[in-house]
């Protein structure tokens, strides 16, 4: 996928709200949303930023962000980012990136695409700041 470095920033917010709206109607099951992959899991347990919001589906734990990036001189698998200074580090690169963030619940193994964005490459700054008003 092509992303232009000047090229917004995409929010999930109403695909995740339909999933979960359908889950709880009975139309999709545990295992049909709950499906992440292992090492998204491992990723999540070690790397995941808590985000101080309850999993919707299982509703017992606390989700976490795991953001991957991807871009030029980066594995074909992109690169998980552990700290908030090697963002930091993505956002300064000549090259652009594109981040995306994946919300992950470790107990049930929700997960779903949260956001995406540009940086690097003179991307402005802005668009970096993480959303938290979602809804359930």
């Amino acid at each position: 996928m092509q992303t232009s470095p000047t090229g917004g920033r995409v929010e999930y917010l109403l695909a995740r709200n339909a999933v979960i709206r359908e889950y709880r109607k009975g139309r999709l099951s545990r295992l049909d949303v709950c499906d992440a992959h292992p090492e998204l899991l491992r990723a999540a347990r070690n790397l995941g930023r808590r985000m101080g919001q309850q999993c919707p589906i299982c509703e017992e734990s606390d989700l976490v962000d795991v953001t991957f990036v991807f871009g030029s001189r980066l594995p074909p698998g992109g690169r998980c980012v552990a700290t908030e200074a090697e963002l930091t580090r993505y956002w300064r690169r000549k090259e652009p990136v594109v981040c995306y963030v994946i919300e992950v619940c470790t107990d049930c193994s929700w997960n779903h695409l949260s956001r995406m964005y540009p940086a690097g490459a003179g991307v402005e700054a802005v668009a970096r700041r993480p959303r938290r008003d979602r809804t359930n």
